[in-house]
């Protein structure tokens, strides 16, 4: 049975205070427990370990993570983070592939595929993200297309224990664009996902592997997503900068 997770993706939103102030009311309102639900939160670089500390010091279950990272140890690498450098602030998760990261910045599957390798090896977990464009969308091949991420993403990657990995669908026409995919497109596009993992890693450990869907989730419709069958939870965006949204999410992931 796989634990449902929410993730907040702060994106480069919210200063050093307003982060401490964002987690703070996040760790409060869910003081009483998060059930199954892993509940992660991704603020910028700056803010790790200010937010690593409210996390710290309330005893929470809600595990941070951060949003990028460079698959070297060390090295003349000027603004990049190595995966040690992110472990000694307390960050367990970190968002590698996100659209914006490879659309903005050119970042490919060799790119992603060498970082889920590097956090790996220090035990922490990749959110792995995938999506196609409206283009793609609308040519009919956006399955394929996912599907070819997933295979680059994982190349040569070992994985023992399914939980270790995660993997978050987020079609790229439906991000920040007030369009938002259907729960049914998500179950399409995500249960090809577990195939391809089936066919990868094997039954066993594919079915293990959280899928979150990304793109637009907000409480109004995650409840939608979470009903279907290969949809573990959500990579949330803008709704994750309000403590009563996020939270929100959460609930019903619980229920």
């Amino acid at each position: 049975m796989r634990n449902r997770m929410i993730a907040g993706n702060w994106k480069m939103n919210e200063t050093f205070a307003e982060g401490i102030e964002l987690a703070q009311g996040i760790v409060d309102q869910l003081a009483s427990g998060t059930g199954n639900v892993d509940v992660v939160v991704a603020p910028p670089l700056v803010d790790l370990k200010g937010v690593s500390e409210v996390l710290t010091q309330a005893n929470s279950s809600v595990a941070l993570s951060a949003q990028n990272v460079y698959w070297e140890e060390s090295g003349a690498f000027t603004g990049e983070t190595s995966p040690a450098m992110l472990t000694s602030v307390g960050a367990t998760y970190c968002i590698i592939g996100h659209s914006e990261r490879r659309g903005y910045f050119g970042e490919t599957d060799e790119d992603i595929n060498r970082k889920a390798k590097a956090l790996m090896a220090h035990d922490i977990v990749p959110i792995s993200c995938c999506g196609e464009s409206l283009e793609v969308r609308n040519a009919g091949t956006h399955v394929q297309f996912v599907v070819d991420q997933i295979k680059a993403d994982t190349k040569g990657l070992e994985i023992t224990d399914p939980s270790k990995y995660v993997i978050a669908y987020e079609p790229i026409w439906a991000i920040g664009t007030g369009m938002t995919a259907t729960a049914d497109d998500a179950q399409e596009v995500c249960g090809a996902i577990r195939k391809t993992l089936v066919e990868i890693f094997g039954a066993e450990i594919a079915e293990g592997i959280r899928i979150l869907y990304g793109g637009s989730a907000k409480p109004e419709n995650v409840g939608g997503f979470l009903e279907k069958e290969d949809v573990d939870g959500a990579l949330v965006g803008g709704a994750s900068l309000k403590a009563d949204s996020f939270v929100a999410m959460v609930k019903s992931a619980m229920n």
